[in-house]
């Protein structure tokens, strides 16, 4: 009888797993939510691109590099976090699957996004030094330091995951 609970419960826990799902789901939607802003951004772009100046095109075209990248993000997430945690996702032999896909684990997607995460913190640190003014007031230093010290705890961070991954990955019971 207390194998007989046990295994119910172990069933239920495990098919608990699907109570995630819908959270993959939002996530499908914020890429079209993305995509809704990337469109609106270039359709600025492109139409205001005669009359503007160039530093300013150069950081529209950052800013849609910044939203694909978080797109982009968001479905490895998507991808990764849902074959990890969920189920496995058959397309078959699709030609476009990409090759990552069901090869990344937790430790990968974890290192991905940070690396993502440095990514568009790079993106948004250039575009901020692209609009530093000639003679920058003391609170526009305070907040150009703060985005780099930012910037590089984002790094750090990356740099410890790795290394925490790898010694990991070296201990016998890993």
């Amino acid at each position: 009888m207390a194998h007989k609970i046990e295994q119910l419960l172990e069933k239920f826990i495990f098919n608990s797993r699907w109570l995630l799902a819908p959270f993959f789901i939002g996530l499908v939607i914020s890429i079209a939510l993305l995509f809704v802003k990337f469109a609106q951004e270039l359709s600025h772009l492109t139409t205001h691109v005669i009359d503007t100046p160039e530093s300013e095109v150069i950081i529209g075209v950052l800013a849609l590099i910044d939203i694909t990248l978080i797109g982009s993000l968001l479905l490895m997430i998507i991808f990764s976090g849902y074959e990890i945690f969920v189920s496995k996702i058959d397309v078959g032999e699709h030609s476009d699957r990409p090759d990552w896909m069901g090869k990344v684990d937790f430790s990968g997607l974890k290192l991905k996004v940070i690396g993502a995460i440095v990514a568009i913190s790079a993106i948004h640190l250039l575009k901020t030094f692209m609009e530093i003014p000639d003679e920058p007031s003391a609170a526009n230093v305070e907040m150009f330091t703060w985005k780099v010290v930012i910037h590089m705890a984002f790094v750090l961070s990356g740099v410890f995951f790795a290394l925490m991954d790898r010694i990991a990955s070296g201990t016998a019971d890993h």
